[in-house]
């Protein structure tokens, strides 16, 4: 479902990052090939010195289909951006990368919060970050980061993911997993 980055990938997700409908959208923008595989490189090079964490979403065959990203990591905590390309939209890939990304930032690298920062006129990503039951928006509870954001304009809702309550909605949806199990070999 996700993988490290490699320069293998950028014609495929040069090609669906340039959709009119996924590029406004998109934190590192590029407006040629060459350009993508500059930053591509430059991605995995900050990623060497920690800086941030960067991976390629695929498809059930392995084909790239968006990239999920923690930009800003500071005091165990970034920020989360992230993009699938225009034909994948609404089949059921976002959630699917969004825990396999929390689980290795969490349990694997040690971060303690992913804050999502959206704009408040990209309808599409709100409504799939309210969706997530281990998201809470945090306008209010982290204030100074809300206001950091916005400090130009109004342009951005802050959300937050603390591991903790990501952890909580894991260990009940195994639980309930495990229970649903144990009623049909029943």
């Amino acid at each position: 479902m996700i993988k490290k980055r490699d320069l293998h990938e950028c014609h495929a997700l040069y090609d669906l990052m340039t959709h009119p409908d996924v590029f406004p959208f998109v934190r590192q923008k590029a407006d040629s090939y060459e350009e993508f595989l500059f930053m591509t490189k430059q991605t995995i090079e900050a990623e060497d010195r920690g800086e941030l964490i960067s991976r390629t979403i695929l498809d059930e065959w392995g084909a790239p289909i968006g990239t999920i990203n923690l930009y800003d990591i500071e005091n165990n905590a970034g920020f989360l951006g992230t993009w699938l390309g225009k034909p994948f939209h609404g089949k059921g890939y976002n959630s699917p990368a969004k825990e396999a990304f929390f689980d290795e930032l969490f349990y694997e690298i040690g971060i303690e919060t992913v804050f999502m920062r959206i704009r408040k006129v990209n309808i599409r990503s709100i409504k799939a970050a309210e969706k997530l039951p281990y998201v809470i928006k945090a306008n209010d509870s982290r204030k100074t980061v809300y206001e950091q954001l916005n400090s130009a304009a109004d342009v951005y809702d802050l959300y937050e993911i603390p591991k903790d309550l990501y952890t909580l909605y894991m260990m009940r949806t195994v639980s309930d997993d495990s229970d649903e199990s144990q009623l049909l070999e029943a």
